[in-house]
């Protein structure tokens, strides 16, 4: 009989360092990213509550992370003038994992390989328990969005569309 054994993410061993309290969520997969919403519905969970990481790049260069509800789409403006730029955009999904360590769909604002400028959307501040990638595709974690906001000393604005 195999043996099952849980999958222990560097987001999860951060988190556990930091004392934040957190549940683990694993959705089946297949090689490919599937988007937010499809991930929320996999694991049953409301659209409002599960978020994605998005990295961008600001005009002088630095790079900002932010983190909205899966099912909303980011405004740029609005994110740059949450960051102090400009303008800001998108980097592009080949320049993701030398820049955080992360793949396309398994993006987590935790445990970047450096610590970026982090916004969280407004939303987050008002709801108990958000869900974030674990830093693996098919790993979530649910923990209170004050923990991971004062974690990743992020910022909270209206940043979506």
């Amino acid at each position: 009989m195999a043996k099952h054994t849980e999958v222990k993410t560097n987001v999860m061993r951060i988190l556990e360092q930091a004392k934040v309290a957190y549940t683990p969520h694993e959705y089946p997969h297949g090689k490919e990213a599937v988007d937010g919403v499809t991930v929320a519905g996999l694991l049953g969970q409301d659209v409002n509550t599960v978020f994605k990481t998005l990295v961008a790049r600001g005009k002088g260069g630095a790079i900002h992370v932010f983190v909205i509800p899966v099912a909303a789409e980011l405004d740029l403006k609005k994110a740059a003038r949450a960051v102090g730029e400009k303008a800001v955009e998108m980097v592009h999904v080949k320049e993701l994992l030398g820049l955080t360590g992360y793949v396309r769909g398994g993006c987590s604002p935790v445990g970047m390989k450096k610590a970026y400028g982090t916004v969280f959307h407004e939303t987050a501040a008002h709801i108990p328990t958000i869900m974030v990638s674990a830093g693996k595709v098919g790993y979530q974690v649910e923990t209170r969005p004050a923990d991971l906001i004062a974690l990743t000393g992020a910022a909270i604005a209206d940043i979506t569309a």
